[in-house]
């Protein structure tokens, strides 16, 4: 079977601070609903690397190509026209507002005399909100006063409502309690069935091996394995993370099971 193309291409990305390399000669690629984990301690670069994927930081050097085609990503509005969504830790919702003004930020529907389309808004919100979660029906509260699990689908709502291809997502069950993580496991296989890819950032190794199709382990703002997760160990995983190699007389887990 002939993998698909991918929808991202990162090749030989750097992030220079004066004389500081955030980011070092990076090259990563996604294909259509693959998860890719993005590991490493703080500082190591991952973060900065995403955040040039999504618009958010420009980078020194290196190439970007999105469908096969070079793209600059100059902010975060390119990045969108290319369909790559950024889902923050924080999520970046307005407390305030209900959970359709959050879906609809910044890309309000109106009505043919320019006012606000509320009904519309909410009822396009239900729909996309039910195809995640069919218990999602208090959509009219305010945010503040939802779950982390609904706050989620929320965000991830907004990713597919605007027809992402590439989801970059930021610790999405960090402060979620196991039957939120779970749910969260749930809307990431919906991604990936839809043919979206995912970056997936996160520090919990459980999520990594559980959700993650392959891995990339950044030390230093530099790319120090990519694997397969069925390549490798959760002590494989940690030596790269801390010491930017794999252990001695390293052999694929999957041969070695074989």
């Amino acid at each position: 079977m002939v993998a698909p193309a991918p929808i991202v291409e990162m090749k030989n990305i750097g992030k220079r601070f004066g004389g500081v390399h955030a980011v070092e000669n990076v090259s990563v690629e996604l294909r259509p609903g693959e998860v890719v984990g993005v590991l490493g301690h703080n500082g190591a670069g991952k973060s900065c690397l995403m955040k040039i994927l999504s618009g958010a930081m420009n980078r020194t050097d290196g190439t970007i190509m999105v469908n096969g085609e070079e793209v600059a990503l100059a902010n975060p509005i390119e990045a969108r026209h290319c369909g790559i969504e950024t889902i923050y830790q924080s999520l970046a919702l307005a407390d305030h507002l209900d959970a359709p003004a959050n879906l609809f930020l910044g890309r309000e529907l109106k009505t043919r005399f320019g006012t606000l389309d509320d009904k519309r808004m909410e009822m396009e919100a239900r729909q996309a909100f039910g195809q995640l979660n069919p218990n999602f029906k208090n959509i009219t509260d305010t945010v503040l006063n939802m779950s982390g699990g609904q706050r989620q689908v929320i965000a991830i709502a907004r990713a597919i409502y605007f027809n992402a291809r590439v989801v970059i997502m930021d610790e999405p069950t960090a402060a979620l309690g196991p039957s939120e993580t779970a749910m969260v496991a749930e809307l990431i296989q919906k991604l990936r069935d839809k043919g979206i890819g995912i970056f997936l950032i996160s520090h919990d190794m459980n999520d990594v091996f559980d959700l993650c199709d392959r891995i990339m382990v950044m030390k230093n703002g530099q790319n120090v394995g990519t694997h397969r997760i069925d390549e490798v160990t959760k002590d494989d995983v940690l030596s790269l993370i801390i010491l930017g190699k794999l252990p001695d007389n390293w052999a694929p887990r999957n041969l070695v099971a074989s």
